[in-house]
């Protein structure tokens, strides 16, 4: 068992269909804002995440494809939740900025993997996570770029 409170909550509950759906209700408890894309995680490791939301009628644009801006939250969600797993308990992140790219309309649900780096535990830093949305057909739809910035812990 890990010391990561999170991944050892992902790890309970990872094994089947509404133990992955209720780890990322809980997810979006603590942080409210993701639950408006209704996030399912379906992988989570250190140095990786993945999540996917289906294609519904409240994250859609004009066009009727899955709004840019989801997809952006999506992509900040895998990235930060890949890196609260990835660090050690004696750090702490936060986001400090993101490059995104918008490669081509998701007409489907997507799926985003989130790959995070290797860090030096104990040292401040910037990890750039890199981030690709998949649509069904596995086209990369957006790509990003997200700084977190790592530190360590304040000590209380």
């Amino acid at each position: 068992m890990s010391d990561n409170r999170v991944l050892n909550l992902w790890q309970r509950h990872a094994s089947n269909a509404f133990g992955r759906w209720l780890f990322s209700r809980i997810v979006c408890l603590r942080a409210p804002y993701f639950g408006s894309i209704r996030p399912v995680f379906t992988q989570l490791q250190p140095g990786r995440a993945e999540a996917r939301i289906k294609k519904r009628r409240p994250v859609t644009n004009h066009l009727g494809t899955v709004h840019a801006i989801a997809m952006a939250n999506l992509c900040e969600l895998v990235a930060g939740t890949g890196t609260e797993v990835s660090v050690p308990a004696s750090m702490r992140w936060i986001p400090k900025g993101m490059t995104i790219e918008y490669l081509a309309k998701a007409t489907t649900n997507v799926r985003a993997v989130a790959t995070i780096p290797d860090l030096v535990v104990g040292q401040s830093q910037d990890i750039k996570t890199q981030v690709e949305v998949f649509d069904s057909n596995d086209t990369v739809v957006v790509r990003a770029d997200i700084t977190m910035y790592v530190s360590a812990k304040q000590r209380s």
